[in-house]
Formats: C-alpha cells, sequence, structure tokens
C-alpha cells in the first residue's frame, strides 16, 4: 500500500476488526475502560487539588468552576454579550459563544448556579472527548494505543483544565469526533461537528482545516470523482468559525477585521512568534517563577512531538489539526504561561507516546506502570499548584 493511498486511512499496522457484534461489543467495552481510565485518573487529581485546597483555607470548586476566563464564560452565559470587565475596557466578544450558550441551556434545565453548570458541561465535554480520543486512536493504530492515548491526555501537566469550567474539553469533544468521522468517510458528521468546533474557541477553526484539507486530498486522489457528501462536509467546516467573526466584526463596525481589534484589545495577535521569542528572552535574562519554564518545556515537547508524529507518517487530517493548533500557540501573542492549555486539544501529539508506552507495557510491564505513576504524580501535584497557588493566567 502507497502512502498517498493511507494519507486518510488507518496504517496499515492497524489491526482489522472482528466481524459481526462481538467486535462492536468490544470496540465499546474498550472505550468504556478509557473513558474509565480517564475519569478515574481526574478525579484523583481533583483530589489532591482539593486537598490543596482546603489546606490554605480556598473552596475546590469555586477555583475550579469561578477562574479565570471562566468568570467571563459565566457572565455571557448569564447577560449575554455586551458586558467589560476592568478599566482597559476588555470586550466579552473576544470569546465564543457555544460554551456559553451550553452552559446558560443547562442552567435553565437543570436549575444549577453558573459554576455548577459550567462544571457540568466541562466534566461531559472530557468525557465525550475521551471517547472520541479512544475512536480516533483506536482506528489509526488498534485500541491498545487508544486507550494508553487517552491516559496520556487524562495525565498531562496542564490536564487540570480538563476539570475545570473551560472551554478545551468541548473543543477536544467536536474536534476528536469530527476527525474520527473524516478518518471513517462520514463527511457530512465530520463538517458538521467541525463548525461546532469552530464555536468553541479561536482555535477551533483547525478542525475545518483538517477538514478542508482532508476533503482537497480526497478530491484530488480521486480526480474529482467524490461524493456530493464530501463537498457538503468541506462546505459545512469552516461555518460556525467564520460566522462568529463575521457577526463580531459587523457588530463592532469592521466586518472582517473587527474580531481581531477585539483580540488585540487583549493583547493577543498572530506574530510570527515574535512575542513568544521576547517572553522566552527575558525569562531566560531575569529569570521567572515555576510556570515560565514549565510552559517554554511544554511548547518544545510538543514540537518535538509533531516531528515525532510526521516521521510516523500519521494521516493528514490529524497532522493539519495538530499543526495548525501547534502553530497558533507558538507563533501568537500573549499570554506564554497560556500556551500549553491552547495546546490541550492537539491530542494527536500524543500518539508516538502512546505507542511507546504500549511497546513498553507488553516488553517490561512493571517499567510502563512506573511511568505512568510518575507523570500521574506530575500532574497532579502540578495541576493543584497551578490552580491553587500559582496565581497565573491558565
Amino acid at each position: 500500500m502507497t502512502h498517498a493511498s493511507t494519507v486518510l486511512a488507518p496504517p496499515v499496522t492497524a489491526p482489522e476488526p472482528a466481524p459481526g457484534e462481538r467486535a462492536g461489543t468490544s470496540l465499546v467495552r474498550t472505550s468504556g475502560v478509557a473513558v474509565g481510565l480517564f475519569l478515574g485518573a481526574r478525579l484523583a487529581g481533583a483530589v489532591v487539588l482539593a486537598l490543596l485546597a482546603q489546606a490554605v483555607g480556598r473552596h475546590p470548586l469555586t477555583l475550579l468552576g469561578r477562574s479565570w476566563d471562566s468568570v467571563w464564560y459565566l457572565g455571557i452565559a448569564a447577560h449575554g454579550y455586551g458586558h467589560a470587565l476592568g478599566r482597559y475596557g476588555y470586550s466579552d466578544l473576544a470569546f465564543f459563544p457555544l460554551y456559553p450558550a451550553l452552559v446558560r441551556s443547562v442552567t435553565a434545565v437543570a436549575h444549577l448556579s453558573g459554576g455548577g453548570a459550567g462544571l457540568l458541561v466541562s466534566w461531559t465535554a472530557a468525557a465525550v472527548a475521551a471517547a472520541g480520543i479512544h475512536a480516533v486512536g483506536s482506528r489509526v493504530y488498534g485500541r491498545a494505543v487508544g486507550t494508553a492515548l487517552v491516559l496520556l491526555w487524562g495525565l498531562l501537566p496542564h490536564s487540570v483544565v480538563l476539570s475545570m469550567a473551560y472551554t478545551e474539553p468541548v473543543l477536544t469533544a467536536f474536534g476528536a469526533w469530527s476527525l474520527y468521522a473524516v478518518l471513517a468517510g462520514r463527511w457530512l458528521w465530520a463538517g458538521a461537528l467541525a463548525a461546532f468546533a469552530g464555536l468553541a474557541r479561536p482555535n477551533g477553526f483547525a478542525v475545518a482545516a483538517a477538514v478542508v484539507a482532508a476533503a482537497c486530498w480526497e478530491v484530488w486522489r480521486r480526480r474529482g470523482r467524490v461524493s456530493h457528501r464530501l463537498w457538503t462536509g468541506a462546505a459545512l467546516a469552516p461555518l460556525g468559525w467564520t460566522g462568529y467573526l463575521l457577526w463580531v466584526g459587523r457588530s463592532r463596525g469592521d466586518l472582517l477585521g473587527g474580531y481581531f481589534a477585539v483580540q488585540a484589545r487583549w493583547g493577543s495577535r498572530f506574530d510570527f512568534g515574535r512575542g513568544s521569542l521576547h517572553t522566552v528572552r527575558a525569562m531566560l535574562l531575569h529569570g521567572s517563577r515555576l510556570v515560565f519554564p514549565m510552559a517554554l518545556l511544554l511548547v518544545a515537547v510538543g514540537l518535538l512531538l509533531y516531528v515525532l508524529l510526521a516521521l510516523d507518517r500519521a494521516p493528514l487530517p490529524l497532522l493539519v489539526y495538530s499543526g495548525v493548533l501547534l502553530l497558533v500557540a507558538v507563533g501568537g501573542s500573549g499570554v506564554f504561561e497560556s500556551k500549553p492549555r491552547f495546546l490541550l486539544p492537539a491530542f494527536p501529539l500524543l500518539l508516538p507516546a502512546a505507542r511507546a508506552l504500549v511497546r513498553t507495557a507488553r516488553a517490561r510491564p512493571w517499567h510502563a506502570t512506573v511511568m505512568v505513576a510518575a507523570l500521574a504524580g506530575l500532574s497532579y501535584l502540578y495541576g493543584a499548584y497551578l490552580v491553587v497557588l500559582a496565581h497565573a493566567p491558565l
């Protein structure tokens, strides 16, 4: 099989599922195990965070539900757009609408407080995302790698964000299932899910980029002889992201530049990495708190993992999706400490590590156990430090 024919399909190393109902039952069972491992990992992290929060006299649910950007999202959910916080006149139009809409719906149906509804949305989305990540990993490299991929995603140093009232779980849920739909050739689902992903976060257009790139490759490979579903899915994919940008632009009197002017007010713009280099230079010259070097290390690891992913000849949609998320994180200005959070949805970057973990587990189970335990310890302690003690923007 040539490389050209495997750009969208799983590599030849992926095991073929057994026919019939038993194969489907087995896949569902494996997915349930993976999601259970993820939920267990995040629950353990929440316990560590709660113990530290109580030790310093702070309420863990308040920290998880009302920290940093969560306050803005909950304000939009409660009052709609058109409000600003602080004397600098930051606009809440910088925040995309899907998460506040979900929070508002849950609040109306379940009669929860804003913070409680936000956490419920995020926790549910994180579980859905874990199932989608397992589906993608299993389709590409087999179920063992899919399970390892979910576990690694739940044990990243910044995975505490997946337990908070933040938008990364929502973006990852739509992104993972959209990518799975692309790999399965279900173009309408891929496009519709990508459109919702584009309404979740500014970097949500990475999902649409992956769908459109995969569709273009398929059109070229088949010399244009493709189903109308492919054309429709590719057309649907960017509608969420572009629709919100145009709506903000219209409300600001600048159709194409209005949203970017709002982001610039926040100090967030794409400057090809100049702001990131300035921050790194200042850190090296003058030193900094733990959060800065840790963020730098995680971004560097992300770049290395992308190289490994490309060398592994991963399917095109996964390369485009991860590459766009990485490009936005590295090339954008703004708060450097937040860059590892921006990379949380880029779960395909963990595929090389997941494959290595599976190989290690088969050859030396004890070594794999120690590696996972060490990663869990780092994740829990650093995550609790970030939320409770660091006082740095997430």
